[in-house]
């Protein structure tokens, strides 16, 4: 899979907090706030996207160093829009869904292959969903594991502040597993190939992503857990509702012209509809 070719610079993080920054696209512009098309952004000249890498395929650093992914394409739409650069920051998960990155004006919005929850809509403004998406177990390919009842007295690894880790919370006491909690998505599919844990739930998409490179391991079922994802922004925030109403405007558009599809294509091998990913 590859993502349409961008210039990159690597910028230094102003504040602690971020652990890496990269500007995607064409254009550039200082640090010091500006507005494109009505909206302010933190950054002029550069729409400011909070993340948590690795999540492959929707955000991840390729071999160049380079942040690509599904969310990365959909958001360089709304920033092609807008006539600005990406800026991707990358910082802890917990700051992105406690909307505290927003607050602090670090970001204009988040992207991570979010699920839409009734508790994250109370602290955070959400687009419009753009993916649908479900709940899978990883195991080792040579693993008898084919439920989450198979795993009673073993252990489950879960990555930290997902649906994942609220599914298998939900699931735990039925089923006899022992949860074990990881900062990333990596960490945690690495710990099915190292004996760490006897198997790993996550996002459908993410897990059939990292089965493709590493044959060492399977998907062994799935969760029909109906969930779909969307960006995050501040909530309660004038300014933040025109850049999602713009966002969702884009998204629709995207969808009704075709580069919705051109897009999922490209990172997922089929378009949405073709299968029960998306």
């Amino acid at each position: 899979m590859s993502s349409p070719v961008r210039r990159v610079r690597r910028l230094v993080a102003a504040a602690a907090a971020l652990s890496a920054v990269l500007t995607l696209s064409a254009c550039g512009g200082g640090d010091d706030g500006g507005t494109a098309k009505g909206v302010e952004l933190v950054s002029e000249g550069k729409l400011t996207v909070c993340t948590h890498l690795p999540y492959k395929p929707f955000q991840f650093r390729d071999d160049s160093g380079e942040v690509v992914g599904f969310d990365v394409d959909i958001l360089d739409l709304l920033a092609k829009d807008l006539d600005v650069d990406i800026e991707v920051v990358d910082i802890a998960w917990e700051q992105i869904m406690s909307g505290a990155v927003f607050a602090s004006k670090k970001c204009d919005i988040g992207m991570g292959a979010m699920t839409i929850t009734d508790d994250r809509e109370r602290d955070l403004l959400i687009s419009d969903p753009y993916f649908d998406a479900t709940q899978a177990l990883l195991v080792p390919a040579d693993s008898s594991v084919e439920s989450l009842a198979d795993l009673d007295g073993k252990k489950l690894g879960v990555q930290t502040d997902t649906t994942g880790q609220v599914y298998a919370e939900e699931q735990a006491d039925a089923n006899g597993y022992e949860m074990i909690v990881f900062d990333d998505s990596i960490s945690e599919f690495n710990g099915v190939k190292t004996g760490k844990v006897d198997a790993a739930i996550n996002d459908n998409t993410v897990l059939t992503d990292f089965v493709e490179q590493n044959d060492d391991t399977k998907v062994a079922a799935e969760f029909d857990t109906g969930e779909q994802y969307g960006f995050p922004a501040e909530k309660d925030d004038e300014n933040a509702q025109k850049l999602i109403d713009r966002l969702n405007d884009v998204l629709a558009k995207a969808k009704q012209d075709g580069e919705y599809d051109k897009i999922y294509k490209e990172w997922f091998g089929t378009t949405p509809g073709a299968n029960t990913d998306g």
